[in-house]
């Protein structure tokens, strides 16, 4: 079993990782065996935190609303991560969503990881739901906040601990950290009509928005638009 590692986990205003955004990160780092540092921080996302996802999270608007930018949040938790491997619940989701949130800052976000929904599939495959939650109710680990960064992080540790005491003996090719891979699309540029219907609405809404059309991509933009139609 790993001693010193990183559990992580992410909320997000939807599952696409190049159209929509991060809006809380948690992680802690644990040293022989022990929780040693904790991160928890809120992003403040360009566009507004729907209803279906206030529902789900319980992270409202209000909430992020001063919390700081995407790309400082990601830098700060990247120098949180050094050298870690990297355990998640489906993994690959929360490393997606930070991976591409790196590249577009110039960021290099390469790591190892352990995915214990896939150590799950494997020595829980009569089990009807594999989910962070019904795995949790199976070996009675209390997570006092579902959906929230930080305590579904911690519930993560504690499964992984508890399935490496269980099972790595049988299986330790499961319990072995592997590359994390994910590539990252290449951003399509703002189309020429989300430009001007963007350019008309800022100056309608009177919002004070830094705008350059070279480097604006095609799902800001959207999202910008998003934000002010709302607004």
């Amino acid at each position: 079993m790993l001693r010193s590692y990183i559990a992580f986990d992410i909320e997000t205003t939807g599952l696409d990782p190049m159209e929509n955004e991060i809006i809380e990160i948690g992680a802690l780092k644990v040293r022989e065996g022990r929780v040693a540092e904790r991160f928890m921080e809120f992003i403040r996302p360009v566009s507004p935190v729907s209803p279906a996802i206030t529902a789900l999270t319980g992270i409202t608007n209000e909430m992020v609303a001063d919390a700081n930018p995407r790309s400082q949040v990601v830098s700060d938790f990247l120098d949180f991560c050094g050298d870690d491997v990297l355990i998640g619940h489906n993994v690959i989701f929360d490393y997606s969503f930070v991976k591409c949130s790196a590249v577009q800052d110039g960021l290099t976000f390469e790591k190892m990881g352990i995915d214990t929904l896939k150590i799950a599939r494997k020595v829980h495959a009569d089990l009807d739901s594999k989910s962070l939650g019904s795995l949790c109710d199976h070996y009675h680990i209390e997570n006092k906040s579902a959906h929230r960064a930080y305590h579904d992080a911690l519930a993560t540790a504690k499964l992984y601990q508890t399935l490496a005491h269980y099972f790595e003996a049988d299986e330790p090719r499961l319990f072995q950290p592997v590359q994390l891979t994910y590539k990252v699309r290449k951003p399509q540029p703002a189309t020429p009509k989300q430009l001007a219907f963007l350019t008309s609405l800022i100056r309608k809404r009177g919002a004070k928005i830094d705008l350059d059309p070279q480097t604006l991509t095609r799902s800001e933009a959207s999202r910008m638009i998003d934000g002010l139609l709302k607004g």
